[in-house]
């Protein structure tokens, strides 16, 4: 669960234009968009936030609530969903690590009637609107609350209780004992290898958020694993590097081009404890209480993306979202860099900028206004539309097109053939294209419109998802008398040159 609180290399933003530089020679700024911009959507299932709406629920009510939510985003243009398959030692997928969510099934520990592969279907719905499904995974919450009699017996609690800090109302996985690394390390790349996901996440929850008149008891394991002259801060900090490195390092060594992002707390330091610090006065911070590096992660080049979440008004004074975002704009390096936005927030919250209509669409317009931030992700599903007004401007003035996300910054270059097209025809209004082409890592189908009397803008109309080791997709799109294209981007960014289709006669 996002806490709701109380850097990489330049990127020159590029025109609608550059689609068809290849083929269709040049062409101005279509309309302000960008042309490869991140945008996002936590989907929170811890306590049932967002999805789904009630463990209890029959399994159809679940699956509409969550077309509903997919089709919400498809249709604002939306292009990645940040889903939340483990929030405190659980599962929403099979596994002999962790049980079932009661959050999905009501009970913890057993499966939902007839649901045999929720996770599966769930990427499947996502990649059919030619969207990137994100697994969301909190490593060290192993509850949500004390009350452990829920817990199902194959929980770690029950399997593992010398892994187990209790520490405010919960209980915590112990990040100084090795062998909790490599468990939670085994847990990610279980579903790296069982499923074609587009990323894994890590949200802000690493050492949790410090409790007053409380101490996290890691003293035994500091004293067992701790170096000599290593302060217990260092130590902490070491322990949460190790599980990011080895996380990046097991994704990578199985599917390359599923990228690693995390998104934590907005504040790394304030000025007053550290003049590389950002111009805040927050209560607690990432680096100093959370024990989390992410300047060092994206040093290293451990992350594909990062994604500071900046849940704040643009004015707000002991944080603002300008001076946040501005922040992280000149550290991030290495790395594709994404804001978070407190869309929760709007008109309920104490701030009363949150009640203007106008708070997201200029925290919108900020970053893109800044060459280094490449996108947005909104927190949590279920807020934005409450807000049609706001969505309405959204749309208009900021995703009324699709577009595609920026390519992971240190992925291979690998060469693309164009699409090969199979069949076409027209059939009630619609058009069916069969296309054929051949790659061993996932990759997806592009479809654009030619616009304008010299064919000097392309318009992104449909995005297909197409499997590894797959080579054959049929799709269906509106008639148009506008001639289209299609090209190829492989997972990891890589695009092949547009190929005009010639339309059925």
């Amino acid at each position: 669960m996002k806490r709701q609180h109380t850097v990489h290399k330049p990127f020159k933003k590029l025109s609608w234009a550059f689609l068809s530089v290849i083929v269709f020679g040049c062409g101005p700024l279509q309309n302000n968009y960008p042309a490869k911009e991140f945008r996002g959507v936590w989907v929170a299932t811890v306590a049932n936030i967002d999805w789904p709406k009630n463990g209890m629920d029959d399994l159809k009510k679940q699956k509409e609530d969550f077309l509903q939510l997919l089709n919400f985003y498809d249709e604002l243009n939306f292009n990645a969903l940040i889903v939340q398959i483990r929030t405190a030692g659980d599962a929403f997928y099979a596994s002999d690590m962790a049980p079932w969510s009661r959050f999905l099934t009501g009970k913890e520990g057993s499966p939902k009637d007839n649901f045999e592969d929720p996770l599966q279907w769930m990427v499947d719905q996502t990649h059919q609107r030619g969207m990137q499904f994100h697994a969301w995974f909190n490593p060290y919450r192993a509850t949500f609350d004390l009350d452990t009699t829920i817990l199902a017996k194959t929980h770690d609690f029950y399997r593992h209780p010398d892994w187990m800090v209790k520490y405010g109302k919960k209980y915590y996985y112990n990040p100084g004992i090795p062998a909790v690394g490599k468990h939670l390390t085994k847990v990610v790349e279980e579903v790296v290898m069982d499923y074609a996901i587009d990323g894994v996440h890590f949200d802000d929850y690493f050492y949790p958020y410090k409790v007053a008149g409380e101490t996290f008891k890691d003293s035994l394991a500091f004293a067992q694993y701790g170096l000599p002259g290593q302060s217990l801060e260092d130590w902490r900090r070491s322990n949460i590097d190790s599980l990011v490195k080895n996380v990046h390092h097991t994704i990578k060594a199985h599917k390359s081009w599923v990228q690693f992002g995390i998104s934590p707390f907005g504040v790394w330091k304030n000025k007053a404890t550290d003049p590389q610090g950002s111009d805040t006065k927050a209560g607690q911070t990432t680096y100093e209480d959370l024990y989390a590096d992410p300047l060092l992660w994206m040093e290293k080049g451990w992350l594909d993306y990062i994604v500071p979440q900046a849940y704040w008004s643009m004015e707000y004074p002991a944080a603002s979202h300008k001076k946040i975002t501005q922040w992280w704009a000149g550290k991030s390096i290495n790395t594709n860099l994404f804001m978070g936005n407190g869309a929760y927030k709007v008109r309920n919250n104490s701030d009363r900028a949150w009640s203007k209509r106008k708070e997201l669409t200029k925290q919108l317009t900020l970053a893109r206004s800044i060459p280094q931030v490449q996108g947005n992700v909104f927190f949590s599903a279920k807020s934005l539309p409450q807000h049609r007004d706001i969505v309405k401007k959204i749309r208009r003035h900021f995703y009324k097109v699709p577009v595609t996300t920026p390519p992971a910054p240190n992925g291979p270059y690998r060469n693309i053939e164009e699409p090969g097209v199979v069949s076409k025809n027209n059939s009630n209004g619609a058009m069916e294209i069969c296309l054929s082409h051949y790659d061993s890592v996932p990759r997806y189908v592009s479809i654009y419109q030619l616009k304008g009397k010299k064919r000097q803008w392309t318009k992104l109309i449909k995005k297909v998802y197409l499997p590894s080791n797959g080579s054959r997709s049929c799709f269906n799109i509106k008639e148009t008398k506008r001639k289209i294209a299609a090209k190829i981007t492989d997972a990891y960014g890589n695009e092949s040159k547009l190929k005009p289709i010639e339309k059925p006669h």
